[in-house]
């Protein structure tokens, strides 16, 4: 039986002009392959083209070299484009803090088979889930302890770790340290993150007792991509659920940590299948 076709996956985005959909495709079928999933839209604001294109390619075609003919076609068209094989499994790091709910749920899902990656490592700057990593999940720990006067080191020895794993990904599953402009701008991959929606009305120590001092109707989680702007980053889902009177603080706490849960791990797994394409503030994501 002959191995099933290779297959790649497109992220384009560039300055629309006309013809652009009747090229790719013109391109994908001179090129011997076949398109699986086709998808486009045109920010009119910005001015902007932006599609995903899966397809397979032709009996012996090597991805490697036409994910690189690809890219170069796509930028004589004047766009910007990543290509991915079906058969890449990103290395991804996971950065948390003593809050370990969404740390737990993102590597039951990778265990579970349900996310497309390698965890390469857990990094905390705390010790409280160091033996959940290395003996419940088996994936390499890292403390790196975080004061006012080492914040720098310790965001070294983390753009260290990052570079020597080559990790393509960092999670931030709860990690409760603002990672600094100087880190952000170095960093060589993307970062996610993840917090409740109050921001910016409850900020601060005990949002959601300031959400239910307030009588909110709706609480929410959102997940983004970190930038040097704290909490501004391009977004890549969010989500809500309703509240009543009848809600205690408690109830709140554990509502938002199940919306955090669900929505990281919807942001990651997005991400991995190569279905977000991120430019300026904004994320199309292609569901």
């Amino acid at each position: 039986m002959n191995a099933p076709a290779a297959t790649l996956t497109a992220l384009l985005h560039g300055p629309d002009s006309p013809g652009i959909v009747a090229k790719t495709a013109g391109w994908i079928f001179e090129s011997g392959g076949n398109i699986l999933h086709a998808d486009q839209h045109r920010d009119a604001g910005a001015g902007v083209f932006v599609q995903r294109l899966e397809w397979t390619l032709a009996a012996g075609d090597d991805p490697g070299t036409a994910a690189a003919r690809f890219r170069e076609f796509a930028a004589a068209l004047g766009l910007d484009a990543t290509v991915a094989p079906d058969t890449d499994r990103p290395r991804i790091g996971v950065l948390v803090s003593k809050q370990g709910h969404a740390f737990h749920d993102l590597l039951l899902r990778w265990k579970a088979g349900e996310l497309p990656c390698e965890i390469a490592f857990v990094a905390s700057n705390h010790e409280t889930w160091a033996a959940a990593a290395r003996d419940h999940y088996r994936v390499p720990f890292h403390h790196l302890p975080v004061t006012p006067e080492t914040k720098r080191d310790a965001e070294a020895a983390l753009l260290e770790l990052v570079r020597a794993t080559g990790v393509q990904l960092l999670v931030m599953a709860r990690y409760m340290q603002v990672l600094s402009a100087w880190f952000l701008e170095r960093c060589p991959v993307p970062v996610i993150n993840i917090h409740h929606s109050f921001l910016p009305a409850f900020a601060g120590a005990k949002p959601y007792h300031q959400a239910h001092e307030r009588g909110v109707k709706l609480i929410g989680a959102t997940a983004h991509y970190a930038t040097p702007v704290l909490d501004d980053g391009p977004i890549i889902h969010q989500a809500v659920a309703p509240i009543t009177h009848r809600h205690s603080v408690e109830d709140l706490v554990r509502l938002g940590r199940d919306l955090e849960k669900q929505v990281l791990a919807q942001a990651v797994r997005w991400h991995l299948q190569n279905r977000v394409l991120a430019y300026g503030k904004k994320t199309v994501v292609f569901e």
